[in-house]
């Protein structure tokens, strides 16, 4: 029995994600994936959060940590983010976060929250694909975020007009994005702010990264800079998110979201109607964890990290044909390649996956689905042995590719 004919017209903007699909390969022993935007487990903080689940089924602990608790999240935790975030360069009390089940929900509840059919989405050109399936659901427009643009707030506000709606926020991520690798400079944060202000739109920073850099200087939050400009996080229009999933672990499903007080009332009004909490145990053991661990868990990934990011970006150098460039992050987990023109990475997967490697085509990062000649590359989860083996592999299947293409044109 079909209920197709019942479904809602927004289901029509949903689709499997490429990402996940191509997870199932991780189960694929022959397989070197650079497919995956996944930590390596091997670097779980094991101990600590066996230790810290033990404590939370205590006699003393079990009554708060398997029953019911308050949307916002639990205290401990939200008073360990208000001192991490005072790193960052922003200072906030606990009523200005809430726990979320990893910052994926967060974007869902941010679409929910801000976008009305029509309303137009500012988003990077490619930008994370989960942000793209987190939105499409409440069928915004989209629209290219660059800081770089030469158009005047006023034409992006037409066109968003004109569209049917206005522009509603902004989304990036700052610091090592995903898929590029790419970090904006204190200058294009600036801009972005600044464009945020013209449009009167909300910014979303998605600061999934923001913890794992490998080269250069760490750059301020663009809510620390609004923060320093406004003097009051009360009155910024930056919306930030966290997540344990890239520093301690993502099967827990702990996130955060950092703003203003009527942001995070509102959201919690949104959690409530949706899964009333995220899981009190797991906020429990990350609260644990993280203050015990996480400032040396965290130097111990960006070790081991950036050594496989730099065996990447010498595999690359060593065995990419002439007309392969890419993108040299300091930080995050991928990097951003893209083929000659004419080239469809899809069709190089096939062939790539026959070779025994795997990566994630460009296109799918895309809000229209172009530069089909773009594809991501993850080394997080790779030995610097395996990504070099990897590397060479994908150089010879692209160079085979390179030369039939050359052939037809």
């Amino acid at each position: 029995m079909s209920l197709d004919h019942l479904f809602a017209n927004r289901t029509s903007r949903m689709s499997a994600s490429e990402i996940r699909e191509l997870l199932k390969l991780l189960d694929q022993p022959d397989i070197i994936s650079f497919a995956g935007g996944i930590p390596d487990p091997a670097y779980f903080p094991r101990a600590a959060f066996a230790d810290a689940m033990t404590a939370a089924l205590s006699e003393q602990s079990a009554g708060v940590a398997l029953q019911y608790s308050t949307s916002e999240g639990y205290t401990p935790l939200r008073d360990w983010i208000v001192a991490h975030m005072a790193t960052l360069g922003v200072p906030c009390s606990r009523d200005n976060i809430l726990i979320t089940a990893g910052s994926q929900q967060a974007l869902d509840y941010l679409g929910k929250l801000l976008i009305d059919k029509g309303d137009t989405a500012l988003v990077g050109w490619p930008t994370y694909l989960g942000a793209l399936g987190a939105f499409n659901a409440y069928e915004p427009r989209y629209d290219r975020l660059d800081p770089s643009d030469n158009r005047a707030p006023e034409q992006i506000a037409l066109a968003a007009a004109e569209a049917g709606g206005r522009v509603k926020f902004a989304y990036l991520s700052p610091d090592f994005a995903n898929p590029t690798g790419i970090t904006l400079t204190q200058q294009e944060r600036r801009t972005v702010l600044a464009r945020a202000d013209a449009l009167d739109c909300a910014v979303i920073e998605d600061a999934a990264y923001q913890s794992l850099r490998y080269d250069g200087e760490a750059l301020p939050a663009i809510l620390a800079m609004e923060i320093e400009q406004t003097g009051d996080i009360e009155a910024c229009r930056t919306i930030y998110l966290g997540s344990f999933s890239k520093t301690l672990a993502p099967g827990l499903r702990v996130g955060w979201v950092v703003a203003a007080k009527p942001v995070i009332s509102q959201l919690v009004l949104t959690k409530q109607a949706a899964d009333l909490q995220t899981a009190t145990i797991n906020q429990m053991a990350v609260a644990d964890v993280a203050e015990a661990v996480f400032d040396t868990h965290v130097k111990t990934l960006r070790a081991v990290y950036g050594k496989r990011m730099h065996a990447m970006l010498d595999a690359l150098s060593a065995h990419m044909p002439t007309g392969v460039t890419w993108i040299e992050p300091e930080g995050g987990m991928f990097v951003w390649v893209t083929l000659p023109n004419g080239m469809d990475a899809k069709a190089v997967l096939q062939d790539a996956l026959a070779a025994n490697v795997a990566f994630v085509p460009g296109g799918a990062f895309y809000a229209d689905g172009s530069n089909a000649n773009t594809l991501r590359l993850n080394f997080s989860m790779s030995s610097e042995a395996k990504i070099i083996e990897g590397i060479a592999r994908l150089g010879a299947v692209i160079c085979t590719a390179m030369g039939e293409v050359s052939q037809r044109a």
